[in-house]
């Protein structure tokens, strides 16, 4: 058996590899959306590349990259392009993230919320965090799904298990100090950051039950939610309502998981009703305009 998948792997990989990445610009549904700008990113969850060994990762991920700037030079005024990263070799990544950035002009990184077992707080990835703060890159964060087998029933490893990564990811980058360490490090959270941002009464009394679970932070846990920002995605109004309560409206960004998810993402973004009026403009493209550098289109 183990033979045979490894032969599979292997024909896998080797197709993988002899097949050209299609660059023809999908067609563009935004218009009847009222939505101007799509910033276009690979889904980590269908084309994850971590299975692969670090050489062949980074081979997939610069003809994703690739195809992501060959869209936006087609529709510059439609596309924005974010870049995948090979992180389970940061210094390949550094090197890709240089390349997507200057030459592809690129400026999000598109990241999963782990990598070889580590979530993305881990020291392992401080050179990362170091240089996308030093450039200015905006990172957003996608959980890649859950390989845990009971989370395979009933759509699990979709509907809880992804915000479980979510909450653990954001738990890594905030115990392990990347907000102190890195002052001005852009981070957009999908779906709304997950359990997090509404279970965080734990993590404050932490600091004084376990005060070494605080070692690498100045703050208390729950002060770190809005250093980060949260997409829209969360399917209800009251669940992204409660985010505007903890973080602020000027800490969301308008996400639709398009095009599975959300058929009409401003509607939603709408349908909140803490969301005041003047605020509306940031949510729906204001803040995300300002932390992609788009200006006016």
């Amino acid at each position: 058996m183990h033979n045979l998948k490894s032969a599979l792997k292997g024909q896998y990989h080797a197709a993988l590899r002899t097949r050209k990445p299609d660059r023809t610009p999908p067609p563009i549904y935004s218009i009847s959306r009222g939505v101007g700008v799509h910033v276009i990113s690979s889904s980590t969850v269908i084309q994850g590349t971590s299975w692969a060994d670090a050489t062949t990762e980074l081979d997939l991920v610069r003809r994703v990259n690739d195809c992501a700037a060959a869209w936006c030079a087609a529709y510059p005024k439609r596309f924005a392009g974010s870049f995948v990263l090979p992180l389970q070799d940061v210094e390949l990544s550094l090197r890709e993230m240089e390349r997507a950035t200057r030459e592809l002009k690129l400026n999000v990184a598109n990241l999963s919320a782990s990598y070889a077992g580590h979530y993305l707080g881990h020291a392992r990835f401080h050179p990362f965090w170091e240089a996308a703060a030093r450039g200015g890159v905006t990172v957003f964060i996608h959980p890649e799904g859950v390989k845990d087998l009971w989370f395979q029933d009933f759509g699990l490893w979709n509907s809880v298990g992804q915000p479980i990564e979510e909450a653990k990811v954001m738990s890594s980058i905030i115990y392990e100090g990347i907000f102190d360490r890195f002052p001005g490090v852009k981070i957009v959270m999908a779906h709304g950051g997950g359990y997090l941002p509404h279970y965080f009464g734990r993590l404050d009394r932490n600091v004084t039950n376990m005060p070494e679970s605080v070692r690498h932070i100045s703050r208390k846990p729950s002060d770190y939610l809005a250093a980060f920002y949260y997409d829209t995605c969360t399917y209800t109004p009251t669940v992204t309502g409660a985010l505007v309560r903890q973080v602020g409206a000027e800490r969301l960004v308008m996400g639709s998981d398009y095009s599975v998810g959300d058929p009409d993402p401003i509607g939603s973004v709408k349908a909140v009703a803490n969301i005041p009026a003047e605020a509306l403009p940031l949510v729906t493209g204001g803040t995300a305009a300002k932390l992609l550098g788009l200006g006016a289109r």
